[in-house]
């Protein structure tokens, strides 16, 4: 009898153990950013822009609020728009971009984007250009921009 106790007591530990792993992995990492790029650009250049796919596997929207980089003054997020003239300008982004909760936002040339201003370094092709995205509900996203010709 207490041979199956001390076996029933480790098989119990275990079941404890999975459960709360699998609760934690549900409240896990739930934003993810893929191709993650930036165009070369000298360094005379003030501003550059980087672009990337986010996706939200969480069952909740998520909202990107900024971003940061050493290699950028500042940074914003920005769109493209058309104005009345028909003439493309970009302007930031009251309230951040939104990433809708089992989906996807691109940040892409022509659209949304993180807009590098007095950028601190040129960037040449081949580059990896560190970024941090900060979201109002998942946190802090560390990357690697790569400058790339597009």
């Amino acid at each position: 009898m207490h041979t199956k106790k001390f076996l029933i007591l480790p098989v119990l530990l275990i079941a404890l153990l999975l459960a709360a792993c699998q609760g934690s992995a549900a409240g896990g990492k739930t934003i993810t950013v893929e191709g993650a790029w930036g165009r070369p650009s000298p360094k005379v250049a003030e501003a550059g822009a980087f672009y990337m796919v986010i996706r939200n596997t969480g069952k909740e929207a998520d909202r990107l609020v900024s971003a940061e980089s050493p290699a950028c003054g500042m940074t914003e997020l920005h769109e493209s728009v058309m104005n009345a003239q028909g003439v493309m300008e970009m302007r930031p982004v009251a309230g951040g971009i939104e990433v809708p909760a089992g989906g996807q936002v691109e940040l892409k040339v022509g659209g949304l984007h993180v807009m590098c201003m007095q950028k601190k370094a040129e960037f040449q092709p081949g580059a990896r250009i560190p970024l941090t995205l900060h979201f109002e509900k998942a946190g802090d996203v560390a990357l690697e921009i790569e400058i790339r010709q597009q």
